[in-house]
C-alpha cells in the first residue's frame, strides 16, 4: 500500500515514514501543499495523510482540488489545530477522518487501516486467488501446506496484480506504484522481479499464474 505524507514538519515526516515502513507501508513525503498536490493528482497513492498549515498551498485547498477533480483516494487531515470549526471544514470539503497532533502512532496506524478497509478492494490481513494466499502481516505466499517469504518488493507486485485479478496490470503502474512517479527504474528491474515471484509460486506448487502480455505488462490468473 502506498501512502503520501503532506507536511512541513520534516522531523515528523521522517518518523512518520520510519513507522509506515515499518509496518510495510511505502511512503513518498512532500514538505509543501504543491508538490504535495502534484504527488497527488497521479492517483498512485491509498491514501493520504494531509497537514493543514502549510506553505504554498494549506490542506483545505490541497483537499478541495483533489476532490474537484473526482480523485477520491482517502484522506486523513493532520493539524496542531483542535477546533470544531477546522475538523468541520475538512470533512466537508471531502476529508475522510481528521486526527489532531500530537497523536498516538497506534492510533495514527488504526485510523489509517479504518480507511482502507472501506475501500472496497482492501482486505485487511489477505488476499487469495485460486488455491494460493498472499499474508499481508508476514509477507507470505501461502498454497496449502506450503508457504514462501516475499521481499517487500515483490510482495508489493503479487499485492497489485492480486487485486487487479485477471486483468492486465500496465508495467507503467508497476512503476509508479511501488518505485514512485519519478522513478528511474526501468522495465528490466519489473522483469527481474516478475521472474523472482513466478519461482516462489513454482515453489510452493501453486496453480496461480503470472502472465505477461508482451509490451504491456502482466496479469495473474488462479486456476
Amino acid at each position: 500500500m502506498n501512502v503520501l505524507i503532506v507536511d512541513d514538519e520534516k522531523d515528523l515526516c521522517n518518523a512518520l515514514s520510519t513507522i509506515l515502513i515499518r509496518n510495510n507501508y511505502s511512503v513518498d513525503v512532500a514538505y509543501d501543499g504543491e508538490t504535495g498536490l502534484d504527488l497527488a493528482k497521479t492517483g498512485i497513492y491509498d491514501v493520504i495523510l494531509l497537514d493543514v498549515m502549510m506553505p504554498k498551498l494549506n490542506g483545505f485547498e490541497v483537499l478541495k482540488i483533489l476532490r474537484s477533480k473526482k480523485i477520491d483516494v482517502p484522506i486523513l487531515m493532520l493539524t496542531a489545530k483542535s477546533e470544531t470549526g477546522d475538523k468541520i471544514d475538512g470533512l466537508n470539503l471531502g476529508a475522510d477522518d481528521y486526527i489532531t497532533k500530537p497523536f498516538n502512532t497506534n492510533e495514527l496506524l488504526a485510523r489509517i487501516k479504518a480507511l482502507l478497509r472501506r475501500n472496497k478492494n482492501f482486505t485487511l490481513n489477505t488476499l487469495s486467488l485460486g488455491d494460493t494466499v498472499l499474508d499481508r502481516d508476514t509477507l507470505e505466499l501461502v498454497c496449502n501446506d506450503k508457504k514462501i517469504t516475499l521481499s517487500k518488493k515483490e510482495f508489493q507486485i503479487m499485492e497489485i496484480l492480486m487485486l487487479n485479478a485477471d486483468k492486465c496490470v500496465h508495467k507503467e503502474r508497476l512503476i509508479e506504484k511501488i518505485w514512485g512517479y519519478d522513478s528511474e527504474a526501468e522495465y528490466n528491474t519489473i522483469e527481474v522481479y516478475i521472474s523472482f515471484l513466478r519461482k516462489k509460486l513454482s515453489a510452493i506448487n501453486s496453480t496461480t499464474e503470472i502472465k505477461s502480455i508482451r509490451g504491456v505488462g502482466y496479469t495473474l490468473n488462479g486456476k
